[in-house]
């Protein structure tokens, strides 16, 4: 690949990011860090527990994490015709929240110790989760 081929390639993968999220700031890139951590102590979860790995519970965990990025993708443009910064915040947050109980609740699957009073956070968040 020439330089010229990598420079537009690089500037129009920046257009769509400053598009889809109005630039690139440390929340969203702690946000797509939790989703990979989460998606690879899933994966080291499954394979602890010996239910090996399935294509389709794979696929349906990807694409509940690209939704959760559609999702603040249109927050962010809800952001931009309200004039304000609260509507990607919250999202993001919302979503990094979940992204954190997973990670978790992985870390519980694979053995590793976890303090009670962190055990207890989790019951009652999930609890409350199922009432929405």
């Amino acid at each position: 690949m020439n330089q010229i081929s990598f420079n537009l390639l690089t500037a129009t993968f920046g257009a769509i990011i400053t598009y889809t999220f109005g630039g690139w700031n440390e929340l969203i890139s702690l946000f797509l860090m939790a989703i990979l951590v989460d998606y690879v102590t899933g994966i080291a979860a499954s394979i602890k527990e010996q239910q090996g790995l399935n294509s389709q519970v794979g696929f349906w965990g990807l694409a509940r994490k690209g939704l959760m990025l559609l999702v603040i993708m249109l927050a962010h443009r809800m952001d931009i015709l309200l004039d304000t910064d609260l509507m990607m915040t919250g999202a993001i947050y919302f979503y990094l929240a979940n992204e954190f109980i997973s990670i978790t609740e992985n870390y519980g699957r694979l053995g590793l110790p976890l303090p009670v009073f962190l055990k207890q956070m989790i019951q009652v968040l999930r609890s409350k989760g199922e009432g929405l």
